[in-house]
């Protein structure tokens, strides 16, 4: 069903972004500033700067090639920020106020893997996948050094911390720990104890001992004096990062003496510290349970007494050095977002499953993020009880739901739905939290549907239960026997979401075939039937107090629907991939989203001027005055409004002329916007057309230097060449199917059949 310009007026709750919890770390290089206030990691193109305290991205660094950021590193006294993309520019930020202050090649032949600064903060080396080691004079801009010998990819260097010695280390494929003389510009010697990659290298306080660590499960330690290994240390365990400890005493630790203590971070997913001179593990830290703990980076800000772990499912832990007492943690990236939900008294927190083990909890407020473990497989789902304080997530069933804050009750693959009594001691809130887990038994179990349950709901009186399946069918079921009352049919594909009116006995069931229907819970009948989403519709929710409809699919939009005259009044469009989680505050002013691009969004119900903008622009198209509209959409950035204003125009019966007419006339920033939008419709066979008319408007009309002067179009057209090769591979096979069948049909030889007489010239023949 199209919007209409008649149903705006009418809805009560219209809604607008409030804020986005997005990605920002997808594995690789983390670092601290010696102050311990701001954090450095790697997402794809950008490098994010975050506060500590808030853990808000302050700054995200793109190169202008926008490539992929390969390596970075910090300078010591906090100055300087250097980048290096895969097309094989570094570049020089002044990342306080976001700007590039120097970008030259970096002359290597093949990207840049790893970097790291002087102690000084004026040298810069560099190590390639080519094999070369460089080192740049990043005050005077130029390259001073260019070391080779080292075999296949140079993926670890470090500089000596007494920059009077003049000396670079460097790990290439080979395992061996390379020292290169600055000063002779030689290789002074090649250090070989490992028999795998070297992943981190250390320096003591005075210089004189070098630490190594390497995935072959040991630490080296090396006098740097005689260039020879003292002692290996065998860690069992494959070790991604080593960090010497300061030579003091720290009894938390388990360290009783001055001497050379370090701490190991690997596949184990542990913190453990070992003393040098023995060998000893003399501390380790509590293993989490669940996969994706392993740690693959770990960081000593020494100045602020601060250590950075990040983890294989890109978790950034922070610790206090001292005690290794957990202050801070940051979920960096979520993956696919399979569920959502607003969580405490006050809808203070919100809590995100993934497709990972863990759940991650974020107050909105302080941003501040809490990572809880205890599910050994994938969570899918996720409830919270109506008072807020309590929550249930289950791994591999599909939807838990509440009754009575007293009963749980779950749907599954299996086709059956079960009903769990919840103990006392679990309900209230005077008892001690036990990290015991609890065992549940079942009360009741029924086998509900022939297909995989997908969803359950409890009615607001708690005394019915709904089941929707992959069957095409919902069902009703009394509580607390499970006894069938009546089934809902109707349905061309599964069900995806069952979901109680809270004040009218009908119940909303969203479906694959792209509906939502209402139903009457009386007599199991069709009340409404709502179309608009071109996909699954997912999830469904009743806002307004049950006057309007919220629907998330499988096509990245949030529709909202009036229900009293079936009309989609607005399409949020803020995801770029199926919107799996959906759920409403109690207050019924804000709305929360998670898709599978990894985008967990908080909407919040705005006033008049968002409608009357939507107003405005439905009146711009009525009167075909297409620029204005266009204009209005692009400055919105809303591209599925925007793709509306492309279809009206396209409608016209001078769609070409009209369309041509209009994006000539737009700025160029709105025609960059268009075609960032061009990206997501050509990921859609059902709207390449829209995206492949703006590009031949574009291509025929816009000069070549002009389009190259585009921000992101080298991006743009790596995105777009893809599925338009793809598209035009569809439109051939449908031609040759159509040049087949007409040449089928043009050479069909039918025998031709003799007339037959009718009964009046046979009797004709017969007369005198």
């Amino acid at each position: 069903m199209a919007e209409t310009a008649a149903g705006v007026g009418r809805f009560k709750a219209n809604y607008a972004v409030e804020r986005k919890i997005e990605p920002f770390y997808k594995g690789g290089k983390a670092q601290l500033d010696q102050t311990g206030q701001h954090l450095f990691c790697i997402c794809g193109t950008r490098v994010n700067i975050l506060e500590v305290a808030s853990g808000v991205v302050l700054q995200s660094l793109e190169q202008e090639d926008q490539e992929d950021i390969t390596a970075f590193d910090l300078s010591p006294d906090d100055e300087v920020l250097v980048t290096a993309s895969r097309a094989l520019l570094l570049a020089q930020w002044a990342w306080r106020e976001g700007s590039v202050t120097r970008l030259w090649k970096a002359v290597h032949t093949a990207p840049v893997a790893t970097m790291a600064f002087d102690p000084t903060s004026t040298l810069l080396a560099t190590g390639g996948c080519d094999g070369a080691v460089r080192v740049w004079d990043i005050v005077r801009h130029y390259g001073t050094h260019h070391f080779r010998g080292s075999p296949g990819v140079v993926h670890l260097v470090a500089f000596h911390p007494d920059p009077t010695r003049l000396l670079l280390f460097s790990s290439a494929a080979d395992a061996a720990i390379r020292m290169w003389s600055l000063q002779d510009r030689s290789c002074l010697a090649v250090l070989t104890a490992h028999y795998s990659a070297v992943t981190s290298l250390a320096f003591s306080a005075n210089g004189h001992t070098m630490l190594s660590s390497g995935r072959d499960k040991i630490c080296v330690i090396w006098d740097l004096q005689s260039c020879q290994a003292t002692r290996t240390v065998p860690v069992f365990e494959s070790v991604e990062a080593a960090v010497l400890l300061p030579e003091e005493p720290v009894s938390q630790l388990g360290v009783k003496s001055s001497g050379l203590y370090f701490l190991t971070a690997g596949d184990q997913g542990t913190l453990r510290v070992w003393e040098a001179a023995s060998g000893q593990c003399v501390y380790t830290q509590a293993r989490p349970p669940g996969p994706g703990r392993e740690l693959t980076h770990c960081t000593l800000a020494r100045t602020a007494g601060l250590l950075l772990s990040a983890t294989a499912d890109h978790n950034l832990l922070l610790y206090e050095a001292r005690s290794l007492r957990l202050q801070k943690q940051f979920a960096g990236y979520s993956e696919e977002v399979l569920d959502v939900r607003f969580l405490g008294p006050e809808d203070s927190h919100v809590i995100v499953a993934s497709n990972s083990p863990c759940l991650k909890v974020f107050e909105l407020q302080t941003s501040a993020c809490q990572i809880l473990h205890g599910h050994t497989d994938i969570v899918l789902a996720l409830d919270v009880f109506r008072k807020g304080w309590l929550f249930a997530s289950c791994a591999k069933v599909r939807h838990p739901e509440r009754l009575k804050e007293s009963f749980l009750v779950t749907g599954s693959q299996d086709c059956t739905v079960k009903l769990w009594p919840l103990p006392k001691a679990l309900l209230s809130k005077n008892t001690a939290p036990d990290n015991s887990p609890i065992l549940l038994q079942a009360q009741t179990t029924q086998r509900c549907h022939d297909k995989d349950i997908n969803s359950v709901a409890i009615a607001p009186n708690d005394k019915l239960l709904a089941t929707g399946s992959q069957d095409r069918t919902a069902k009703l079921w009394a509580l607390p026997q499970c006894q069938l009352l009546g089934v809902f049919s109707g349905h061309r594909r599964g069900l995806w979401c069952v979901q109680f009116s809270p004040m009218d006995q009908v119940l909303a069931t969203a479906s694959a075939d792209g509906t939502i229907k209402l139903w009457a819970l009386q007599d199991f009948s069709c009340l409404k039937t709502f179309e608009g989403h071109d996909a699954s519709v997912l999830k469904v929710a009743f806002v307004s107090r049950g006057t309007q409809l919220l629907s998330s699919g499988s096509d990245g939009l949030v529709k909202l629907w009036t229900i009293k005259n079936n009309e989609c009044v607005r399409t949020l469009d803020a995801h770029e991939d199926k919107v799996w989680g959906l759920h409403c505050s109690r207050l019924d002013d804000r709305a929360l989203t998670g898709a599978s691009d990894s985008r967990v969004i908080l909407w919040k119900v705005v006033g008049p001027k968002g409608r009357e903008e939507q107003q405005e622009l439905d009146n711009l198209l009525h009167e075909k005055r297409y620029l204005r509209a266009l204009g209005l959409a692009i400055s919105l950035d809303r591209p599925h409004t925007v793709l509306t204003v492309i279809q009206a125009i396209r409608r016209d019966p001078e769609a070409c002329e009209k369309l041509e007419a209009t994006m000539l006339r737009l700025r160029r920033d709105q025609k960059e916007a268009l075609l960032r939008f061009c990206i997501t419709w050509n990921t859609n066979s059902r709207h390449c057309h829209e995206a492949q008319a703006v590009l031949g408007v574009l291509l025929r009309r816009e000069a070549p230097e002009e389009l190259l002067a585009y921000e992101g179009v080298r991006a743009a057209l790596e995105a777009l060449l893809p599925y338009t090769e793809r598209h035009f591979q569809r439109l051939s096979r449908t031609l040759q199917a159509a040049t087949f069948l007409d040449f089928l049909w043009h050479n069909m030889k039918l025998p031709v059949l003799a007339a037959t007489p009718t009964p009046w010239e046979t009797h004709k023949e017969a007369l005198p």
